[in-house]
């Protein structure tokens, strides 16, 4: 079997958590659906989409430096069944799975700091011009 990123598989579910459900698409192969990769809809409760033992169609959205694989339901759900798409993803996205944790969070905490910074910039002078008209 093939288990590259963006491929499909059926698989099981062997396991629940408050942050995903563990899913074996081959003996000795298994990944992670994230919370947020089981429906478009927010998600309280894993339970009460899945199942353990539960047959699911998954898509591999990514493998780690560990060979861990993350899965996706609702990808695979939006994808034609029958016809696994192969690596669709442009270079930023294919950069950006290549990067570690720490290169990720650094990434984030520069976006989020230039959108603060905007922000607060703009709030600066909103207030300044209705101080001025008063």
């Amino acid at each position: 079997m093939d288990f590259e990123v963006g491929t499909i598989h059926t698989g099981k579910v062997t396991g629940i958590t408050n942050f995903g459900a563990f899913i074996t698409i081959a003996p000795g192969k298994s990944g992670l659906v994230h919370i947020s990769e089981i429906t478009s809809t927010f998600v309280n409760d894993i339970r009460d989409h899945l199942a353990e033992g539960q047959e699911v169609m998954v898509k591999i959205i990514g493998v780690d430096q560990s060979g861990r694989m993350n899965l996706s339901i609702k990808a695979a759900a939006s994808d034609p069944v029958g016809e696994p798409r192969r690596k669709a993803q442009s270079k930023p996205a294919e950069v950006a799975s290549e990067l570690s944790f720490e290169d990720k969070l650094k990434r984030f905490m520069q976006d989020s700091g230039s959108k603060m910074s905007n922000s607060k910039q703009y709030s600066d002078k909103k207030g300044t011009r209705r101080r001025g008209r008063q």
